[in-house]
C-alpha cells in the first residue's frame, strides 16, 4: 500500500512540474520562485460555495502581486484532499488556503505542509487544533444555525410539529456547528420540537431517502433545516417525490444556482447566504499578511444573510457563481 501512495505521489509531483509550476523546491520550502504563489484546496470541485471563494481568492492575489492556483478533490472525502495535500510536498507554495474536510484526519497532511515553511491559512473550515493556522476564516456558522432556526419559526407562524435536520459528514466543522446551532436555538419555540440530526455523507440521494423516512415516521414534520448545498438539494427531491413542497418548510444553506432557482420555484421557503467570496478574499489576505512579516488576524468572520422569495431580488448579490 505504502508503495502505491509514493508512486502515487511522484506522478503527481512530475504532473505538475510540467504543467509549469514552477521547479521542484528543495526542503526548506517554497523555491525562490514559488514566493509569491499561493494554493487553494477547497473541500470539492466544481461547488459554486467554493468558486465563488475561489473568484474572491483569485481577484484579491492579483490585486496584491500574487498567483493563485487551485487544485480541488471530486468529493468532499479526507483521504481524496489529503491527495492533494501530500502533492504539495516537493513543490511547495508559499502559502496554502485549504477548507479542511475533517477537522481531526487533515491535521497530519497540513502539519506535513507547514513544516516545509508554508503558511498555513484556514477557509470555510478548521481543524480542532488551532496550533497549524496563521488565521481561519469562516461564517460563524453557529449563528448561521440560529438564523435558520429563527427562519424557520417565522416561516412557520406557529405551527406546532417536529423540524428534522439534515447534516452532511460527523466531523465536518461548519455544519456541524450549524446543525447544533439550530438545534440550541429552536428550543426557545415551544411549538417546535426537533425530529433530530441525520447524517446524509454530503450526497443528496441519502439526503432525500431520510426525508421519505422522516415523513413516513413523523406525521406532524413541519420543516426541514438543510445544512448545505447537497443536503438542501436531496431534501428538495424528497419532498418533491412526495408532493409536499410548500407544505413542510425547507430552509437550506447557501445560495447556489441551484439553491435559488428552488426558492425561486418554491421549493425552499428560505437559505441562508454565506459570503464565499469575502472568505476567499480576506483567506488571501492573511496569508499575504502573513508572508510580509505583517499583523494577521487568528480568526475573522463573514457575514450571514437570511434569504426568502421576497426578499431575494435585494440580495442578488449573495447569490453563488459558477465560473469567476
Amino acid at each position: 500500500m505504502k508503495l502505491v501512495q509514493i508512486a502515487g505521489l511522484a506522478a503527481t509531483a512530475v504532473l505538475l512540474a510540467a504543467c509549469g509550476s514552477g521547479q521542484v523546491g528543495g526542503s526548506g520550502g517554497a523555491a525562490p520562485e514559488n514566493s509569491k504563489r499561493l494554493t487553494l484546496i477547497p473541500g470539492v470541485q466544481a461547488e459554486p460555495f467554493y468558486i465563488s471563494m475561489q473568484c474572491g481568492a483569485q481577484a484579491e492575489a492579483q490585486k496584491l502581486g500574487y498567483t493563485l492556483d487551485t487544485s480541488a478533490p471530486q468529493k468532499f472525502d479526507a483521504a481524496l484532499q489529503t491527495e492533494k495535500v501530500n502533492a504539495l510536498g516537493s513543490n511547495p507554495p508559499a502559502a496554502l488556503l485549504i477548507a479542511p474536510t475533517d477537522d481531526t484526519a487533515m491535521l497530519a497532511p497540513i502539519q506535513q505542509v507547514a513544516s516545509r515553511g508554508v503558511k498555513i491559512v484556514e477557509v470555510d473550515t478548521s481543524l480542532k487544533d488551532t496550533s497549524v493556522a496563521q488565521s481561519s476564516i469562516s461564517s460563524d456558522n453557529t449563528a448561521g444555525g440560529q438564523l435558520a432556526a429563527d427562519t424557520l419559526a417565522q416561516l412557520a407562524g406557529g405551527k406546532s410539529g417536529s423540524v428534522l435536520v439534515l447534516d452532511t459528514i460527523a466531523g465536518t466543522s461548519t455544519t456541524n456547528a450549524r446543525a447544533a446551532g439550530f438545534e440550541e436555538q429552536l428550543k426557545k419555540y415551544p411549538n417546535l420540537k426537533s425530529a433530530g440530526i441525520q447524517f446524509t455523507q454530503n450526497e443528496p440521494e441519502q439526503a432525500a431517502a431520510k426525508v421519505t423516512a422522516a415523513l413516513a415516521s413523523t406525521p406532524d414534520l413541519v420543516g426541514i433545516f438543510a445544512t448545505n448545498l447537497n443536503t438542501g438539494e436531496g431534501a428538495a427531491t424528497g419532498l418533491r417525490n412526495a408532493g409536499k413542497v410548500g407544505q413542510v418548510q425547507l430552509v437550506g444553506f447557501d445560495a447556489s444556482p441551484s439553491e435559488v432557482e428552488g426558492l425561486r420555484n418554491g421549493e425552499y421557503q428560505a437559505l441562508i447566504a454565506q459570503d464565499p467570496a469575502m472568505i476567499g478574499q480576506q483567506g488571501v489576505q492573511q496569508a499575504v499578511a502573513a508572508l510580509e512579516g505583517k499583523p494577521v488576524t487568528r480568526n475573522l468572520t463573514a457575514p450571514l444573510h437570511s434569504i426568502t422569495k421576497a426578499n431575494m431580488d435585494a440580495n442578488s448579490q449573495y447569490f453563488y457563481k459558477q465560473s469567476c
